[in-house]
């Protein structure tokens, strides 16, 4: 499959084409112009006076698709559009987390994340001429209310994370996890139940 028979006889834009979740190309004026303005964004975050939380507040909200009340998340902070990412109230989002928001990234309430936590919804073609054709596209991530997930854990595209559930440090999300369990491992596994396991 070549190039021009992925974009053969659609018109949507690939913008349009992106937040459908089909193949588009990120190398494109509109996508790029909002990548810079969420890069903005992102500087004037990270390098806020941490003693001046009503402004980091106004900076997520200006960044973020939506932040729920009592929100607080310690930069540094690294996404792609910010503006596909919403935060449900109470959530607590340690330094370091990298969001890259492609798709829709949905984070319930009270959720926790320890430091430099990966939330990557991009996905590239395995065969390599449309990946050399700089091709790509996206699955959305959803976290349920009341999750924690521990330092260093990679959530990969595609994946829902039931309410109440335990992702463990450092492990590697490739597919869906049910409520209400502790997962660990890479990738990672069922190990039990959150109570009485």
């Amino acid at each position: 499959m070549t190039a021009f028979d992925l974009a053969e006889g659609d018109l949507r834009t690939m913008r349009e084409r992106m937040l459908a979740g089909d193949l588009y190309r990120g190398a494109d004026p509109e996508l790029e112009a909002e990548m810079r303005q969420a890069a903005v964004l992102t500087k004037a975050f990270n390098d806020s006076d941490p003693r001046d939380s009503a402004g980091r507040r106004a900076l997520l909200e200006q960044l973020l698709g939506s932040v729920g009340a009592e929100v607080e998340i310690r930069p540094p902070i690294h996404v792609d559009y910010g503006s596909h990412i919403h935060v449900g109230a109470r959530t607590f989002i340690n330094f370091g987390l990298t969001a890259l928001d492609v798709a829709q990234i949905v984070i319930g309430e009270d959720v926790l994340f320890g430091p430099n936590v990966q939330l990557l919804t991009p996905t590239h073609p395995v065969d390599p001429e449309p990946r050399r054709a700089k091709w790509e596209a996206a699955l959305p991530i959803t976290i349920g209310d009341n999750v924690w997930i521990g330092g260093m854990a990679v959530i990969c595209p595609g994946v829902t994370i039931g309410d109440n559930s335990v992702v463990g440090a450092g492990a590697v999300v490739t597919r869906d996890v049910p409520a209400d369990v502790v997962v660990a491992g890479n990738p990672a596994r069922v190990l039990r139940p959150v109570h009485g396991g």
